[in-house]
C-alpha cells in the first residue's frame, strides 16, 4: 500500500499535470500525503509505529467510552 507505484497511493502521490483539483493547489498536499502513508520509514520501523497506535488504543480511555457507546447504541462489540 505504502509503494509510490501501488494503485491506491500512485494516484494521490503523482499530481496530474494541470489539475484543477482545489486539493491539488498549494504546496503542502502531496507532502502531506507522503507525511501520513509514513514513506519515508522502513518496514520494521512502520510495524513499531503501527504496534504502539494500537497499544495506545487499546489503553485509551476514549476508545473504551466510544467501544461502550457503539456497543448500546448499535450492539457492535
Amino acid at each position: 500500500l505504502r509503494s509510490p507505484q501501488s494503485p491506491w497511493t500512485k494516484p494521490c502521490l503523482s499530481r496530474p499535470a494541470g489539475s484543477q483539483l482545489p486539493c491539488f493547489h498549494g504546496s503542502s498536499t502531496i507532502r502531506n500525503l507522503k507525511e501520513r502513508f509514513h514513506m519515508n520509514m522502513t518496514e520494521e520501523q512502520l510495524q513499531l509505529l503501527i504496534d504502539q497506535m494500537v497499544d495506545g488504543s487499546m489503553r485509551s480511555i476514549t476508545t473504551k467510552l466510544y467501544d461502550g457507546f457503539q456497543y448500546l447504541t448499535n450492539g457492535i462489540m
